[in-house]
């Protein structure tokens, strides 16, 4: 019972980093919006702008259930982050229906995703 409830308490806390997360994520595309509204940024800093959010929302949530979690801090990061790519694509997806999404970009933003969702985890 007791075991259960701990495994409980992670997910819990796999949610809350969730959640987490996606408002950092949300607050730095609404700032790289305003930017774009005030100055004429190329594609290579709005490109920059979204792997910067990517990258930055990872690690403070892997960092988050690191915290939380008393074991494996590291894979509990990589997961966060796994998890944040296949929530970000299966959105993608469904909003998207007319082109298809590049492979290389895909696995990309995954390993970007998996890699500092697990570095926040490791820092911890």
């Amino acid at each position: 019972m007791d075991k259960a409830i701990r495994q409980n308490t992670k997910i819990l806390f796999l949610l809350k980093g969730l959640l987490f997360s996606y408002i950092i994520t949300a607050f730095i595309l609404l700032l790289l919006s305003f930017l774009m509204l005030k100055f004429d940024l190329s594609s290579l800093v709005i490109s920059g702008g979204i792997n910067f959010a990517y990258i930055l929302s990872n690690f403070l949530a892997g960092f988050y259930v690191g915290k939380k979690a008393e074991l494996r801090k590291f894979v509990w990061g990589i997961v966060m982050g796994v998890m944040y790519f296949v929530i970000l694509m299966l959105i993608s997806l469904i909003m998207n229906r007319v082109s298809p999404i590049p492979l290389g970009g895909l696995l990309t933003v995954l390993i970007m995703c998996g890699l500092s969702g697990m570095l926040g985890g490791m820092i911890s």
